[in-house]
C-alpha cells in the first residue's frame, strides 16, 4: 500500500476546517519567516549588526556614523533585501510546485527538479542565452531580461505536459513510469545542456554554469519584480485547486463524480507548475529537492489536506531557501557556495529516507 492509497479520505477531510494545530503551525511559520529574514539581513561578507540595522532601516539614526550609515543602507536596500525577497518567493514557489505536483500525480516522490521539469526549464533558458548572444539571435537582445523567464516557462511547460502524457493512462498514473519518464526527460535535457556547453564561448559558459549550480548572487529589484506577479498568481490560485487535489487522491473518475472538473484542474495545475518552476529557474538556476522536502515535513504536522498544505508549503519553502542562501553566503565568505549544492545535500538524504519508508509501507 502506498502513502497516497492509505489516506484518501483523510486528505479529503483535512482541508475542510482550520484545526488548532494548523493555526499554531501557521503562527510558527510566520515567525520563522521573520526570524530567518532578520538573520539574513545581519550576516554576510558585509555584516550589519542589529544596532546598525535599525539605523539603516531609518528606525534610529541618532549618533550613527554617516559613512557607515551610507554603506549599510547601500548593502541593505540594493543587495540584501532584494535577495531575501527573491529567495523567499522562489523558495515558496518551488515548495508549492512540489506540493501541487505530488497531488496532481498522486505520487509522494514528485518534484519538479527530480523528474526533469527544472532541467527542461534550464535547457530552454540556456538555449536562450546562447541564441540571443549569437549573430542570428541579435534581434532578441533587446528583450533578454524577459526572454529568460519566457524560455524557462516554455521549457518547463513542455516538460510537464510530456511527463503527464507519458505517466497517465485511463485516468491512472503509474509511479514507476512517472519516475522513469522523469529520469529520461532529465537526461535528454541535460544532454542538450551539455551540447550547449560544448558550443558556448567563455562568457556563455559561465552563464550556463550558473543555471546548473543555482545561485541568488544576481538578485536585483527588477528580478524581484519579475517573480512577484507569478508568486501572486500562484497564491491566488490555491483556493481554486485545493479541494480538487484533495478529491483527486481518490482517483480521476471518483473526483469527476464529486463535481470536480478534472481536466480544468489538470490544466491549471500544469500551467502553475510550469510558471513557478520556469521563473525560479530563470532567476536562480536549478535548485533541487525543495519541492519534495517541504510538503513531506508539513504532512507530518498538519496532514495531507491541500487547503492547509499548499499555503503552509509557501511559508516553509521561503524559510528553507532564505536559510540556505544565508548559509551559502557565510559558509565560504567572501565567496559563495552555490545554493543548489546545499539544497541537494539536505534533500538527497531526505529523499532516500522517503524511499525507504515507502518500501516498508509496501512490504507491510
Amino acid at each position: 500500500m502506498t502513502v497516497t492509497e492509505a489516506t484518501p479520505l483523510a486528505a479529503a477531510k483535512a482541508g475542510g476546517s482550520m484545526r488548532p494545530s494548523a493555526i499554531a503551525v501557521y503562527a510558527v511559520l510566520t515567525a520563522g519567516v521573520l526570524a530567518v529574514a532578520l538573520l539574513a539581513t545581519t550576516v554576510g561578507a558585509a555584516g550589519i549588526p542589529l544596532p546598525r540595522l535599525a539605523a539603516a532601516l531609518g528606525l534610529n539614526i541618532a549618533g550613527a556614523d554617516p559613512a557607515m550609515l551610507a554603506r549599510d543602507e547601500l548593502v541593505l536596500w540594493s543587495i540584501r533585501i532584494p535577495r531575501i525577497a527573491i529567495a523567499g518567493m522562489i523558495g515558496g514557489l518551488l515548495a508549492l510546485s512540489g506540493a501541487i505536483m505530488q497531488g496532481l500525480f498522486r505520487n509522494p516522490l514528485a518534484d519538479p527538479a527530480l523528474v526533469g521539469v527544472s532541467s527542461g526549464g534550464a535547457f530552454a533558458a540556456a538555449s536562450a542565452i546562447v541564441i540571443s548572444d549569437s549573430a542570428w539571435g541579435a534581434s532578441l537582445r533587446f528583450m533578454q531580461l524577459e526572454l529568460l523567464p519566457i524560455a524557462a516557462f516554455a521549457g518547463s511547460l513542455l516538460t510537464t505536459t510530456i511527463l503527464y502524457k507519458i505517466a497517465s493512462r485511463e485516468g491512472r498514473t503509474s509511479v514507476a513510469i512517472f519516475l522513469l519518464a522523469g529520469l529520461a526527460i532529465a537526461a535528454i535535457a541535460n544532454a542538450g545542456i551539455g551540447l550547449l556547453v560544448f558550443v558556448a564561448d567563455d562568457r556563455q559558459l559561465r552563464d550556463i554554469t550558473f543555471w546548473l549550480l543555482g545561485s541568488l548572487s544576481g538578485a536585483t529589484w527588477p528580478k524581484a519584480g519579475m517573480v512577484a506577479p507569478v508568486a501572486l498568481l500562484a497564491v491566488m490560485a490555491i483556493p481554486l485547486i485545493a479541494r480538487g487535489l484533495d478529491v483527486l487522491v481518490l482517483g480521476e473518475a471518483e473526483a469527476f463524480h464529486t463535481g470536480v472538473d478534472v481536466e480544468r484542474l489538470k490544466k491549471i495545475s500544469i500551467v502553475l507548475i510550469s510558471a513557478m518552476t520556469g521563473v525560479a529557474v530563470s532567476i536562480c538556476g536549478v535548485v533541487g529537492f525543495v519541492g519534495i522536502v517541504v510538503p513531506h515535513l508539513l504532512r507530518i504536522v498538519i496532514g495531507p489536506g491541500h487547503r492547509l498544505l499548499l499555503p503552509a508549503s509557501v511559508f516553509l519553502g521561503a524559510i528553507l531557501l532564505i536559510l540556505a542562501d544565508t548559509i551559502a553566503r557565510v559558509l565560504a565568505a567572501p565567496a559563495e557556495v552555490p545554493i543548489g549544492i546545499l539544497t541537494a545535500a539536505i534533500g538527497a538524504p531526505f529523499f532516500l529516507f522517503i524511499l525507504l519508508r515507502q518500501r516498508k509501507l509496501i512490504a507491510s
